[in-house]
């Protein structure tokens, strides 16, 4: 990867996962992310995550169900935990340094 709109999409795929890492039952919605996102200095439009979001589903990381007017439901997978928490690693996604 390379530029930074590259970096941030990636950084921005581990803050999604960690997110959800911690969340109950591994589960949160785009509007939600939204909200959490800014609190680790990244700002995107919820289009701009919804992209993410589906590509994190094309990964195999998430799974999302889309329910009326957009609002979308994202589930972490057990491969997604995994990225989340530095044990597997998948070329898009920052890797988390140790200790974070």
């Amino acid at each position: 990867m390379s530029g930074y709109a590259d970096r941030l999409r990636a950084h921005a795929r581990l803050a999604i996962l960690r997110f959800l890492d911690g969340a109950p039952q591994y589960t949160s919605n785009v509007s939600l992310l939204a909200e959490l996102l800014p609190d680790v200095g990244i700002t995107m439009s919820r289009d701009q995550i919804t992209t993410e979001v589906r590509w994190l589903e094309d990964q195999g990381l998430v799974h999302c169900e889309e329910h009326s007017a957009g609002f979308v439901i994202v589930e972490a997978t057990v491969r997604g935990q995994e990225v989340a928490q530095g044990i597997a690693a998948v070329p898009g996604v920052k890797r988390p340094r140790p200790g974070d």
